[in-house]
């Protein structure tokens, strides 16, 4: 694994493009995380270059990195990103990989038990709504009191976001929310 120098560690947190993503290479910086689960991969630059610089600080190589997109089943209405075999190609190398294609909340009801906990849990502005408010109760039961879930926001009216976290109770409570709706 490439070490990442001090000047690239530089570029990363204070002048990479796009500005918001730059919050999480400095949160990487001050907690490594093992396992990373990402939900709404697009193009994958912020993959490639956080598992990059998370490959950097660790030295066993023991990154499990779980990325859940629609990939080919893209609607003409979402936002480009690139196919299941091109995302393996990509990714393979940087961490242990797995890749589940499908909307967000039928890909974690069918996995969630069996993914376990993460450390770092990236919620992609770019998901759909509907999918993702169902999906509250399922990141609920991958997360614990020291995960650090990382939701992306867009700016209203310009094409900037930033990553806002959330905390557990929040999770719990739009989780609870959920459930409410359901029953009725």
């Amino acid at each position: 694994m490439a070490q990442i120098g001090f000047f690239h560690k530089l570029w990363l947190t204070r002048f990479s493009k796009p500005a918001g993503d730059r919050v999480l290479y400095r949160h990487v910086l001050k907690n490594t995380p093992r396992r990373i689960i990402e939900m709404g991969i697009g193009t994958l630059g912020r993959a490639e270059r956080l598992l990059g610089l998370v490959n950097s600080l660790q030295a066993d190589g023991g990154l499990h990195y779980v990325g859940l997109d629609r990939f080919e089943a893209r609607l003409p209405s979402d936002v480009p990103g690139v196919s299941l075999k091109q995302a393996h190609q990509r990714l393979h190398s940087l961490a242990r990989v797995q890749l589940v294609p499908g909307n967000i909340d039928s890909s974690l009801s069918r996995l969630c038990n069996h993914l376990g906990v993460f450390d770092l849990v990236l919620i992609s502005a770019d998901n759909d709504e509907r999918h993702l408010e169902r999906s509250w109760f399922f990141i609920q039961r991958i997360i614990n009191a020291q995960s650090t879930i990382l939701f992306e926001t867009r700016a209203t009216g310009t094409s900037c976001r930033e990553w806002k976290v959330v905390d557990k109770a929040q999770i719990d409570r739009l989780a609870s929310q959920t459930l409410l709706k359901r029953a009725g």
